[in-house]
């Protein structure tokens, strides 16, 4: 009896491990931070490098991409945000995301809160859309954001979508400055939002970061700067499904 009641046990533990292994995320997300998901939360983690990644890399064709990506760029600080929706009251959410990262305008305005000086600001000032081509199931968006006390951002923004998945992608074109000094290059500041259907939920995902070089007495404060807006983008999104 004692031998049945182990193997029942040591069975009921492989399939709950293949269960969490064929999740689309790696051991990086802890159990606390799973149930925090399934009720519902939106979870923002700092994770500094590629390496601390939650998303399971070998999931998918579009996860290799995302991790590979985000390798090429080196970022030295990384930010994910993660939320889980049901499918069945939810069967439009890529229709609606996409929806809401074209409205370009409507970038003006995000409320961002500024740590170093305890206080609200405009996310962006201003945003519009330079130029903007659709073709099959990709919208490639050239856009101008300005953004205090960086200046202008000149971002080219890729959205790929069907009726189970939206990956969108965007990264600035032009060099950032802070007083005068170049304080991030072309390319090195990314935004990712992939949203994809798992059995009967969506898979809402967002990792950002930014290669910023050593610049004394600045560079702390530039990276936390940069990672703070883009959670704050990422979260006002999400805060939108």
């Amino acid at each position: 009896m004692k031998l049945m009641k182990i193997l029942i046990a040591t069975i009921c533990f492989i399939f709950t491990g293949t269960a969490l292994f064929a999740l689309p995320f790696n051991s990086n997300l802890t159990e606390n931070e799973k149930a925090k998901l399934n009720q519902g939360e939106v979870l923002i983690k700092n994770i500094d490098y590629q390496k601390n990644m939650c998303l399971l890399e070998s999931y998918n064709e579009t996860t290799k991409t995302i991790t590979q990506e985000i390798k090429n760029y080196n970022p030295k600080y990384l930010a994910e945000i993660i939320m889980i929706k049901p499918y069945e009251v939810n069967k439009d959410l890529p229709d609606k995301l996409n929806t809401l990262l074209n409205n370009i305008s409507d970038y003006a305005g995000i409320p961002y809160w500024s740590e170093r000086h305890e206080r609200y600001y405009d996310l962006y000032s201003s945003a519009k859309i330079t130029k903007k081509t659709e073709k099959e199931n990709r919208t490639t968006i050239n856009a101008d954001l300005e953004m205090e006390p960086f200046g202008l951002v000149q971002e080219v923004i890729t959205i790929d979508k069907n009726k189970d998945f939206l990956l969108y992608r965007a990264k600035n074109s032009n060099n950032l400055k802070y007083e005068g000094i170049t304080c991030v290059s072309a390319n090195k500041l990314n935004i990712h939002i992939y949203v994809f259907r798992y059995e009967d939920k969506w898979i809402v995902y967002g990792i950002g970061g930014v290669n910023a070089p050593h610049l004394p007495f600045l560079t702390d404060r530039i990276r936390v700067s940069f990672i703070n807006r883009i959670k704050t983008f990422c979260n006002f999104i999400f805060s939108k499904l």
